[in-house]
């Protein structure tokens, strides 16, 4: 091969360049590519904790609070009936388990029992109040950490009522107020008694207060499966029937029930409180797995819901399919049109 001439020498890199040049295509421009965004998970799964009624027995109450929340089980909500809203409100306070079980072993009856002779001996009930409003420094029931709710009977009209603002030691006062027992509560225009009397467990309060969950605690009394050999024996186990067909019908909307073993502690039987509070124990810790297999399940399904709910975010387009990159394409050998 014979060398180019001297004076023809220059063009070869010139030609070379040119030759790579033809070759060469622009780049093509850069692709924005949309980031995903995470979805939120469900909110969680709220807990609530309907507290029945039944005197001396609501000691009960205090040991299931406890076994649910040594279980990792917190309630955020909290209703109760008669004795299960003066549980009720000292949790709903922000006291634990504990600090609740200090005060019922410091508690004497006496302190909270105003009997006052000229309305025939029954318990006037300002006493209770004030030993509520004094525990929770006089707080109003908005003000509680956790929403909570006390049930009453309306005397006039029978009318369910679920006190959730205002005077927390009155509302205790009225759920708690049993008739024979207690002087009926005036408050307002109305005159109210008892909760028990149309709503033994107060499961539809704590759905009312925002509950997916509710763990119901009954303590009422049952009959005693035996024939009453008095009159008034008959009439007391007539009311106690009464009460336990009335309150199966709310207890069947609970997902949970919790029955302590504490029929044979009587009305007034505060020397048994300790029993009380075990027996709540016992009977928390036997329905723990269940509590939590249907927890879980109930997250389980508001998970799928969920996911199901949320609308899923349009991925971000390949660089091999992109409009914009096809406009340019022509320019380098083309890409692909999106379809």
């Amino acid at each position: 091969m014979n060398p180019l001439p001297p004076r023809l020498s220059w063009l070869l890199p010139l030609v070379l360049l040119a030759a790579c040049g033809g070759n060469t295509k622009p780049s093509p421009p850069p692709v924005a590519v949309t980031p995903v965004a995470p979805v939120p998970p469900p909110p969680p799964v709220k807990v609530g904790i309907a507290l029945g009624g039944g005197a001396a027995k609501g000691f009960a109450h205090i040991g299931v609070i406890k076994m649910l929340e040594a279980n990792g089980i917190q309630p955020v909500v909290v209703s109760g009936t008669s004795a299960g809203s003066v549980v009720g409100a000292l949790y709903a306070s922000g006291m634990d388990p504990f600090q609740m079980q200090k005060q019922a072993f410091a508690l004497d009856e006496t302190n909270i029992r105003d009997v006052r002779l000229f309305s025939g001996g029954l318990v006037q009930g300002q006493a209770l109040q004030d030993y509520v409003n004094d525990l929770l420094g006089k707080r109003p029931i908005e003000k509680l950490k956790k929403p909570f709710a006390a049930v009453a009977t309306q005397l006039e009209t029978g009318q369910r009522t679920v006190f959730v603002r205002g005077n927390v030691g009155q509302a205790v006062r009225a759920s708690s107020s049993i008739p024979g027992v207690f002087e009926p509560v005036v408050i307002g225009k109305a005159t109210y008694i008892d909760g028990g009397v149309v709503s033994p467990v107060p499961v539809d309060a704590a759905r009312q207060l925002g509950a997916d969950f509710v763990i119901a605690v009954d303590i009422s009394t049952k009959a005693s499966g035996t024939r009453p050999g008095s009159m008034l024996g008959i009439v007391n186990q007539s009311i106690t029937i009464m009460g336990q067909k009335l309150g199966e019908q709310e207890l069947a909307r609970a997902d949970i029930v919790i029955r302590p073993r504490v029929n044979e502690i009587g009305p007034a039987d505060f020397e048994q409180k300790n029993n009380a509070i075990l027996e709540g124990e016992r009977a928390a810790m036997a329905v723990m797995p269940q509590i939590r297999e249907k927890l879980e399940q109930l997250r389980r399904q508001r998970l799928a819901t969920h996911a199901a709910t949320v609308a899923p975010v349009a991925p971000a387009k390949p660089a091999e399919c992109d409009d914009e990159g096809f406009r340019l394409g022509k320019l380098w050998g083309g890409k692909k049109k999106c379809e």
